[in-house]
């Protein structure tokens, strides 16, 4: 108790029961800062009720009935869905400052007034929606300005949908493409689109998510990519769809990935959707030495081959390629280090054959059957002792991240 008079003598007795409260956190038992303050007053027999605070003038008299309704209607107002929650608030800095000094004269280490005024609006958002708090991964967040007349602001945090995707056409870019002569903006070219290509795999599967969300933007995150001209079959390959600003959260995404495969029959096929948290975006990128991706190659040789020297092409394991001249303009000129892991081949004709090639991930096949102007070495034209290109690549296989 000697620690609540020594507060009440500073202050001249004029300090809330939250401000006192919260600086006996440490001292005085109780369930919140009220009743510890209560337990003060009662001892010492004093009011604190109507006082006018020097420590944080009343600030927490904000945190009313006109608080909540102005946090309800906007909620309402961006009609949004939200399971977990965060609370941010802006106080004046002559408060905290006051706060602080407080903390240091009595050599304090106990909650900030801003703490505990996050923590208050969280218990009445709590208790108003029967929504959790959560400060790791939360759906929204609440930005409660107090600096004047009390303002909110909701933050939509993005939403990460998980699964894999199969292309089943060729032409078909993963992402969208923007328009090379007008940068997105539209013009004649691209009949005023913006895009150099009409459709891609993000967009034949963002724009229902868009829809049923209401989101605001959406972004493709796949693990790795094929070439336009290159099918994804097998299994699919990995990816993570990220909804920004989604007004709904609450999907039935087996539902929703039905109609979209329908829609897009013949073209591309998503499966196994599920949410996912922002995170793994990160780890389907990561190349790990234990993965690896199984493609089909046909290919074409300028003059007929010597069939004897395929065999020499199962042999392939360490691959030098310096960037290829074809993504140059895009990518670091460096020379990359890969492995093939496995090899098969089967003769179509004098000319061609098909090639099943298991890979570490980032091989570029193509260039490895071409050598790309001596860029990838060994490459296949060269073991070949022909011009050899690749006429024909699906992806068979991309392994789990």
């Amino acid at each position: 108790m000697r620690l609540a008079e020594d507060i009440l003598n500073l202050t001249d007795g004029k300090i809330c029961k939250h401000c006192l409260g919260r600086k006996l956190s440490k001292t005085i038992e109780g369930t919140n800062n009220i009743e510890r303050a209560d337990k003060v007053c009662e001892e010492l027999g004093i009011d604190l009720d109507d006082v006018d605070c020097v420590i944080c003038n009343n600030i927490f008299d904000k945190l009313d009935d006109e608080l909540y309704d102005k946090i309800d209607a906007k909620i309402n107002q961006l009609g949004i869905e939200f399971n977990t929650f965060l609370v941010g608030s802006q106080i004046p800095k002559d408060i905290q400052k006051r706060d602080e000094e407080m903390f240091e004269e009595f050599d304090l280490g106990v909650e900030t007034i801003k703490k505990e005024v996050n923590r208050l609006i969280g218990l009445g958002i709590w208790e108003r929606y029967d929504k959790d708090a959560e400060f790791e991964r939360q759906d929204i967040v609440f930005n409660i300005d107090l600096r004047n007349e009390p303002k909110v602001r909701i933050q939509i945090n993005p939403l990460y949908i998980e699964g894999k995707y199969n292309k089943y056409k060729r032409g078909i870019p993963q992402t969208k493409w923007p328009c090379t002569k007008c940068k997105g903006r539209g013009c004649e070219e691209c009949n005023g689109t913006g895009k150099q290509y009409p459709e891609s795999v993000e967009e034949l599967i963002s724009e229902h998510f868009l829809k049923l969300t209401k989101g605001k933007e959406a972004k493709f995150h796949g693990a790795g990519r094929e070439d336009i001209d290159v099918l994804m079959l097998g299994s699919g390959r990995p990816f993570v769809l990220e909804i920004k600003e989604p007004r709904i959260r609450n999907l039935d995404l087996a539902k929703l990935e039905d109609e979209i495969n329908k829609v897009n029959e013949g073209k591309t096929a998503y499966h196994g959707l599920k949410l996912c948290e922002r995170g793994r975006k990160a780890e389907i990128k990561q190349s790990s030495p234990d993965t690896y991706k199984i493609y089909e190659a046909i290919v074409e040789c300028d003059e007929a081959f010597d069939t004897d020297k395929l065999e020499e092409l199962t042999k392939l394991n360490e691959i030098h390629q310096q960037t290829p001249l074809r993504v140059l303009r895009r990518r670091t000129d460096m020379v990359r280090v890969k492995h093939v892991l496995d090899l098969s081949y089967e003769v179509i004709d004098e000319k061609s054959f098909t090639m099943r090639i298991k890979t570490e991930g980032g091989l570029y096949i193509k260039e490895l059957i071409s050598g790309d102007e001596g860029r990838s070495n060994p490459n296949v034209s060269e073991i070949l002792g022909v011009n050899a290109v690749c006429a024909q690549l699906d992806v068979i296989e991309v392994s789990e991240k």
